[in-house]
């Protein structure tokens, strides 16, 4: 007769640890005595900083989070509130939902949960910006077949009619090659967004910002401060080098431009500042079409931010969306080409933005042997 293997129950800490959701133990004094990973990287340091500190070090004193702590004291029941803004200079704004559940066994203490929205709507976002890149693949498609073939002929004919024309007529003829060559050169860099077999190798991620820095710092970014700051035990990604580089380029020349319109520090006058970082974050995973997984983790994240004037506050739903921009004479396809190669490659780009702050963030899928293969 065999003897059943009894499995051990598993560790709190390995739990709370694998949650996405952020969890910290307070007791009855307003002290930390214990944080989950998702903890660590909203607030940007280890457990050991935050343990026996005052949870207001990490929180404004006005924040409606003390008050949730404090209700859910004296009523000794589970209270929550959606919708609350946190912006620290740790976490940057955040939008959260908050749950404070007292512990019976210790009176006066109390879980905290902070559930952050970005994480609940990157899926969403994920399939808007899928659409986005789908409507301008085809798009470019239709341009290609249906709009250059004719236009050569128009180009053609002008040319024909100009070697008899005679003065305003001339210019006429010209104006038209001109135009023509014009709406050709649009559909040419729309030509981006076609469909193309994506090669993915395990790429470094840092070799691929380096290459774009030394690009900014010889071109469009000459002048301005760019700061570092990467994790260099991050594993590779799991991506088309070539096309990563586009990604990157497209967003540090739009944060450069950004930087240098407001002067730096928001409009003040200060220089301009972008900013590179990197950092490994649990618990994002995002839905993979026509993939073998149903879900791909996405842990590898990278930060690029300005210190420019931020994106207006009626432009923030579309800045994906094609012909959409900021600049008076861009054709608004930088940040169009940006969502179809970071979708291409199973990933999601978000962005947060404010007056003297804008960052946006690339989560992309770090290379396994299971990916390789």
């Amino acid at each position: 007769m065999s003897v059943p293997v009894r499995t051990p129950p598993a560790d709190a800490d390995l739990i709370l640890g694998a949650l996405a959701t952020v969890v910290l133990v307070i007791d009855e004094a307003g002290v930390i005595r214990h944080v989950n990973s998702a903890a660590e990287h909203l607030f940007d340091c280890g457990s050991a900083y935050f343990r026996g500190r005052p949870l207001a070090e990490f929180i404004p004193p006005d924040s409606p989070i003390l008050d949730l702590i404090r209700q859910a004291i004296a009523s000794e029941a589970t209270v929550s509130e959606h919708d609350i803004m946190l912006d620290t200079p740790r976490t940057g704004l955040r939008t959260l939902t908050i749950q404070v559940s007292p512990l019976p066994e210790r009176p006066g203490w109390v879980v905290v949960e902070l559930h952050e929205h970005s994480i609940a709507t990157k899926m969403e976002q994920q399939f808007t910006h899928r659409h986005a890149a789908r409507s301008m693949t085809a798009m470019a498609s239709m341009l290609a077949h249906e709009v250059k073939n004719p236009l050569s002929g128009i180009r053609g004919a002008a040319q024909l009619l100009e070697l008899n024309a005679q003065g305003d007529d001339r210019t006429l003829t010209q104006l038209i090659c001109d135009e023509a060559d014009r709406i050709v050169a649009l559909v040419n860099r729309m030509d981006v967004f076609s469909e193309r077999p994506l090669d993915r190798v395990a790429v470094n991620i840092h070799q691929v910002l380096e290459h774009v820095r030394r690009i900014a710092e010889n071109g469009f970014a000459k002048g301005m401060r760019i700061v570092e700051a990467y994790d260099p035990s991050l594993p590779p990604v799991f991506g088309n080098r070539d096309q990563l580089i586009q990604v990157f380029l497209n967003l540090i020349k739009n944060a450069a431009e950004a930087a240098s319109e407001g002067k730096g520090a928001g409009g003040r006058g200060g220089r301009g500042e972008i900013v590179l970082s990197t950092a490994y974050q649990h618990g994002v995973r995002v839905a993979v079409p026509g993939g073998a997984s149903p879900r791909m983790h996405l842990p590898l994240v990278v930060n690029v931010q300005d210190n420019g004037p931020g994106i207006p506050d009626d432009l923030l739903p579309h800045m994906f969306d094609p012909f959409v921009s900021t600049k008076p004479s861009g054709t608004g396809l930088g940040l169009a080409l940006v969502a179809k190669i970071v979708n291409d490659h199973g990933g999601v780009v978000e962005f947060d933005s404010q007056p003297g702050r804008t960052v946006f963030r690339v989560m992309l899928p770090i290379a396994t042997s299971e990916s390789a293969h």
